[in-house]
C-alpha cells in the first residue's frame, strides 16, 4: 500500500516512509568514506591526511545541491499541498535546471584555483601535490554531485522515496566497484579514488534527470518552464540553514585541522578525518530522518492541517530522543572496531583516534533533535529561523568553543567541542519552538 504525503502518519507509517530515506543516508554515508578507506590502506598516510585537508572545502563549494533540494522541495512541497501540481512542476524544474548551470560555473573557477586554495587550507609542501589534485577530479564532477543531492529531496517530496534509496545503492555499489579497481588493481592511488567517486556521483544525477523529464508516475516532472526570480529566492532563503549548515562545517572542519596540526601534526589530522568518516554513518540516521519527514510536514503545512502538524512534531521529537541514547551507547562500544577498520595498522594514531571518537559521541543524545528542528522550520518555509539554528549550531558555538576549550583541556578540548555546541544549540532550539508555536500551530 502506497503512504501519501496527505495521510494521517502513526509511529510505524512516519517510519515506513522515512526509513528509505534514512537507509539512503546511511549508504551515502559509507559511500563517502570509501575513498578515505582505500586510500588510508592502500595508498598511504600523506595522501589519506590530504583528503581529508581538502574534504571542508569539497563539502562547502557542494553545499549547493543542499541548499536547493532542501528549500526547493519545501516550496515544492507547500505547493503541492495547495493543490497546485502544474505550477509545483514548473518550480521543480526551474530549480535543478538553475542547480545545474550553477555547477557547472563553481566547477570551472575550483579548477582554475585549486592550488591556491590547497595552500591556504594549510597544505604542507608534502601534501600540495595531492591535494590539487585530488580537488581538481573532485570538482570536475561537482555538478552530478549537487543533482543527485538534490533529486534525493525531491525524490521524497514526489512520493518515491525507494527511487531515491534505489539511486544511492546504484551510484554507492559505482563508487566502491571502481574504487577497489582504480586503486588497488589499477593502482593509481589518489586520482583513482576521485575518478571513482565523480562516476558513481554521475550515474546519481543522470538516472533520476532522466526519470523525471519522461512521463512519470510521481508528483512531479521535469517541463518546460520560465525564470521564477521569486521563487528562486524564497527556493534560496528557504535552503540557506542547509547552506549554513555546510559551509559552516567546512569553515570549523578547517579550524579542527589548524589545531589539531598545531596540537598533534598530521597524525592528529588523520585522526580527525577518521572519526569525521564514522559520525557521518551516525548523523546520516538523523538527516535521513529529517529529509524523509520534511516533505509531510510542507504538505500538511500547505494545507493548513494543524492536528497532522501537531502530530508530526510529537511523534518525531520521540523519536529522534530515543535514536539518540541508542546512537550514543552503540557508538561507545563499536568505537574500537569501526576506527580499526581506517588505522588499525598505526597503534598510536588508533588510540589516538578511538579516543576522541569516544568523546565526540557523546553528541549524539542531542545531535538528532537539532538536526530535525533546523529541517523541520525549512519545511514550514521558515528558513530564517532554520538558518539561524545552523549557523549558531554549525559555526558560532562550535568556533568559539574550538578555539577555547583547547587552551584548558588540550587534545581532548577538540573533542569535547561538539559536546558543549550541541548543549547550546539544543537550547536555543527549544526556545525558538516554543517561540513560534503560535504562528505555525503545531503545539
Amino acid at each position: 500500500m502506497t503512504i501519501q504525503l496527505s495521510d494521517h502518519f502513526t509511529y510505524q507509517k512516519l517510519l515506513q516512509y522515512t526509513i528509505p530515506s534514512i537507509i539512503m543516508m546511511i549508504l551515502t554515508s559509507i559511500y563517502s568514506i570509501v575513498d578515505g578507506l582505500f586510500v588510508s590502506n592502500f595508498v598511504g598516510k600523506i595522501p589519506f591526511a590530504s583528503l581529508n585537508l581538502m574534504y571542508p572545502f569539497i563539502t562547502a563549494i557542494s553545499t549547493i545541491g543542499f541548499m536547493m533540494g532542501a528549500g526547493g522541495s519545501a516550496i515544492v512541497g507547500i505547493t503541492l499541498g495547495e493543490g497546485k501540481k502544474e505550477k509545483a512542476c514548473q518550480y521543480f524544474s526551474m530549480i535543478i535546471y538553475v542547480t545545474a548551470l550553477t555547477g557547472i560555473i563553481i566547477s570551472i573557477i575550483a579548477i582554475i584555483f585549486m592550488e591556491d586554495i590547497a595552500y591556504l587550507l594549510g597544505a604542507s609542501e608534502q601534501m600540495i601535490n595531492y591535494c590539487t589534485l585530488y580537488g581538481r577530479i573532485i570538482t570536475a564532477g561537482l555538478t552530478a554531485f549537487i543533482l543527485q543531492v538534490s533529486f534525493q529531496s525531491f525524490c521524497v517530496t514526489a512520493q518515491k522515496p525507494s527511487l531515491s534509496l534505489k539511486l544511492s545503492i546504484v551510484a554507492g555499489l559505482t563508487n566502491i566497484i571502481l574504487d577497489y579497481l582504480f586503486v588497488v588493481v589499477f593502482k593509481w592511488g589518489l586520482a583513482g579514488a576521485a575518478y571513482a567517486t565523480i562516476m558513481g556521483q554521475a550515474v546519481g544525477a543522470v538516472v533520476p534527470f532522466i526519470y523525471f523529464y519522461h512521463k512519470n508516475d510521481s508528483l512531479l516532472q521535469l517541463t518546460r518552464t520560465k525564470f521564477h526570480g521569486k521563487i528562486l529566492l524564497k527556493v534560496c532563503t528557504n535552503g540557506s540553514s542547509e547552506l549554513m549548515t555546510n559551509i559552516s562545517s567546512a569553515i570549523v572542519n578547517i579550524l579542527y585541522n589548524f589545531q589539531l596540526m598545531t596540537l598533534a601534526g598530521e597524525n592528529g589530522i588523520a585522526a580527525y578525518g577518521v572519526i569525521m568518516y564514522v559520525v557521518f554513518i551516525f548523523a546520516a540516521i538523523y538527516i535521513g530522518y529529517s529529509i524523509g519527514s520534511a516533505p509531510i510536514v510542507s504538505y500538511h503545512y500547505g494545507a493548513k492541517n494543524s492536528d497532522e502538524l501537531k502530530n508530526l512534531v510529537k511523534k518525531s521529537i520521540f523519536i529522534t530522543g530515543i535514536v539518540g541514547i541508542m546512537m550514543t551507547i552503540l557508538a561507545e562500544i563499536s568505537a574500537p572496531t569501526l576506527v580499526n577498520f581506517f588505522v588499525g595498522y598505526d597503534r598510536d594514531l588508533f588510540e589516538m583516534t578511538c579516543h576522541g571518537f569516544r568523546l565526540y559521541a557523546i553528541s549524539f543524545i542531542v545531535m538528532g533533535f537539532n538536526i530535525w528542528s533546523s529541517g523541520f522550520f525549512t519545511a514550514l518555509g521558515d528558513g530564517i529561523i532554520s538558518a539561524i539554528l545552523a549557523f549558531l549550531r554549525a559555526l558560532v558555538f562550535q568556533a568559539i568553543i574550538i578555539l577555547v576549550l583547547p587552551l584548558i583541556l588540550g587534545l581532548s578540548g577538540v573533542w569535547l567541542a561538539i559536546v558543549i555546541a550541541e548543549i547550546l544549540a539544543m537550547l536555543v532550539t527549544i526556545y525558538f519552538l516554543y517561540k513560534k508555536k503560535d504562528k505555525y500551530h503545531y503545539i
